[in-house]
């Protein structure tokens, strides 16, 4: 059966400020050494199994330059521009709906644009056997990372051993973010996989579901799919989208329907939270630090130093994140890049909108 990808790319990445701006968010910059851009690498990796014209990015207005800009291969028509963020089941309802236009129906991959992927050939190999099981009935299939730790951060999604198809083991429930102790005890079942926010399924089966569990939504879908090629396109794109209730596909979707599979993936994967995935991806010097820029260290160890043409010399530092742009420089103790959200917080109540 023909694949197809959406990659979704409308984030704002908020945790890489001030390197990820409302007019540069965190997907189209290169956090790896070979010096590509997330979205980049995204698309990149899934070349071997999906066309180059049969990939769709799902992103806002203001980022369809920059899409054109760094994936200049994609057709344009492929570039889908949501008039307001409504979270991801609208999303990929939109994506569905111009799919299901131009093939009828095949596989679709959703991915977002801003993860980062160590393996690509055994990730390759989970996909396609994520594209087996989606094939069947109306399957929606998910990929989930096998846990190393008992990690708060992630949702997790609970399997029955007892029941597979080829690899895909069916899912029990997906259970929100969890408390310490709570993870701790899904991490010794080893029941629980990360979810990973990736997910495979026919075009007819996502459809199928938004139709039964967000009917509203299914319905606005209808009217964006019967305009689409035609003068009124951006019109009842406009009108019906900003409509839709804001949903996730977890909530909306996946927590209420039937025949769901997961297969886990120990692909190396990382969603690329906040700069101390830095470390995950490029190489630290002797003394523990990785740099760009134009940069000075004494007697500096374990920091994250990102710059550019300006000189930053620092001086008996260690454990920090020093990250400089044209107009703003943030440091940050490691053990606090969770809060740098904070900053853009205060920027906006003190109306320095200019910052974000």
């Amino acid at each position: 059966m023909k694949k197809t990808a959406l990659i979704m790319a409308g984030g704002r990445g908020e945790r890489f400020w001030p390197r990820s701006r409302k007019n540069m968010p965190k997907q189209f910059l290169s956090l790896t050494d070979d010096g590509k851009t997330m979205i980049q690498l995204t698309v990149e990796r899934i070349s071997p199994l999906v066309n180059m014209e049969d990939i769709f990015i799902a992103t806002n207005r203001d980022y369809r330059g920059l899409v054109r800009e760094q994936l200049p291969d994609i057709p344009e028509e492929n570039i889908l521009c949501e008039p307001v963020g409504r979270n991801t089941a609208p999303c990929i309802g939109l994506g569905a709906v111009h799919m299901a236009k131009k093939y009828g129906d095949a596989i679709m991959l959703v991915l977002p644009s801003d993860h980062l992927i160590k393996y690509n050939s055994i990730f390759l190999g989970t996909l396609s056997d994520a594209c087996d099981a989606a094939q069947v009935n109306r399957n929606l299939v998910t990929l989930g990372i096998t846990p190393d730790a008992p990690e708060t951060g992630y949702g997790y999604i609970k399997f029955d051993p007892n029941k597979s198809l080829g690899r895909a083991l069916a899912v029990e429930r997906f259970v929100e973010k969890p408390d310490l102790e709570t993870a701790k005890e899904y991490l010794a079942s080893e029941q629980y996989l990360w979810n990973s926010g990736m997910f495979i399924w026919k075009i007819s089966s996502i459809l199928a579901n938004i139709e039964k569990h967000l009917p509203d939504t299914y319905a606005g879908l209808m009217r964006i799919g019967d305009a689409i090629g035609t003068d009124s396109q951006e019109a009842v794109l406009e009108d019906e989208f900003k409509k839709f209730a804001s949903v996730s596909v977890d909530y909306g979707i996946m927590e209420k329907a039937d025949d769901i599979y997961i297969l886990s993936g120990s692909f190396g994967w990382d969603d690329v939270g906040s700069w101390l995935a830095i470390e995950r991806h490029r190489t630290s010097n002797e003394f523990g630090n990785i740099l760009s820029g134009n940069t000075v260290t004494i007697d500096t160890t374990d920091c994250i130093i990102q710059g550019g043409d300006k000189l930053i010399a620092t001086v008996g530092l260690e454990d920090l994140i020093v990250v400089d742009s044209a107009d703003a420089t943030l440091i940050c103790k490691k053990d606090r890049a969770g809060e740098i959200k904070k900053v853009l917080e205060y920027l906006r109540m003190c109306g320095h909108d200019e910052y974000l």
